[in-house]
């Protein structure tokens, strides 16, 4: 009987389209978690090619990596910076929320 190979599942070979990473960087966001979110990101702009996209936003590969590895907490304008190179954007929206009663979700 031949042996199977297991190999490490990486998140990045999972990170290849829009509509992915807006659904990650969504339930990223959902968490309530900064640091979650900014790892999140950080994950998606090594996903795109960390070297091209700090190339991209004009800031080095080092800081960049830096920036959204969860260890400190870069400026919103660099978020934004971010979120804007990889083709997403920021919306706001009412938090849904469940009643007693029925447990039924509600704006």
């Amino acid at each position: 009987m031949a042996k199977e190979k297991i190999t490490g599942w990486n998140i990045l070979d999972y990170l290849d389209n829009e509509k992915t990473i807006a659904a990650y960087l969504q339930v990223a966001l959902d968490e309530n978690d900064s640091t979650g979110f900014l790892v999140a990101i950080g994950d998606v702009v090594r996903a795109r090619g960390i070297n091209a996209m700090a190339e991209e936003m004009g800031v080095s590969r080092e800081g960049l990596y830096k920036s959204f590895s969860g260890k400190r907490k870069p400026n919103i304008e660099t978020v934004f910076n971010a979120l804007d190179k990889l083709g997403l954007q920021v919306t706001i929206q009412p938090k849904m929320k469940t009643t007693r009663k029925n447990k039924t979700a509600v704006l």
